[in-house]
């Protein structure tokens, strides 16, 4: 009775540890789960801040230029800011800022502000964003400037930065 309960145990260790051995445990650091996706391009940079300011292509008699800048604030924010500046105080500044996130390779808009400045010659806003990590994010802007019936406007985009781990 004793030989069959120890011979039916050890055939059970020996299952157990066979088992064990066969499957073989793997660490896995949850950050190698979560590397880049998106593949950097031409259109990205390493840096964890992108800028980009154009002034109109024609000799502009009130809209000096625009900048926009995206900036890292951490692993899933990133900070927008976008500007206009005129020469002179004008009826009305145009501020539209586009946040363009990265997904499949293609970039698509994510979220878009628009803003007027009244009798000013400059619009400036910076905004915090919450946004998915992991992705590339670039900002687009569009700056204008109408004095009279004259309206004159340029258009910027920043390189994309990475958001995420």
């Amino acid at each position: 009775m004793k030989q069959k309960i120890l011979k039916r145990l050890s055939i059970g260790v020996l299952a157990a540890f066979c088992t064990v051995s066969c499957f073989s445990i793997t660490t896995v650091k949850a950050s190698s789960l979560m590397e880049k996706v998106e593949e950097r391009t031409d259109e990205e940079t390493d840096a964890t801040s992108a800028t980009d300011t154009s002034s109109p292509r024609t000799r502009a008699n009130h809209l000096n230029f625009g900048t926009v800048q995206i900036n890292k604030l951490a692993n899933n924010q990133c900070n927008v800011l976008g500007v206009v500046q005129a020469f002179h105080d004008c009826d009305k500044l145009y501020l539209d800022m586009s946040l363009e996130q990265k997904s499949g390779g293609s970039y698509s808009s994510y979220k878009v502000w628009n803003f007027t400045g009244l009798n000013t010659s400059l619009l400036s806003k910076s905004i915090n964003v919450l946004v998915p990590k992991n992705h590339y994010y670039r900002l687009k802007g569009y700056h204008a400037a109408q004095d009279g019936g004259t309206k004159e406007s340029t258009t910027t985009l920043t390189k994309g930065v990475w958001i995420g781990d």
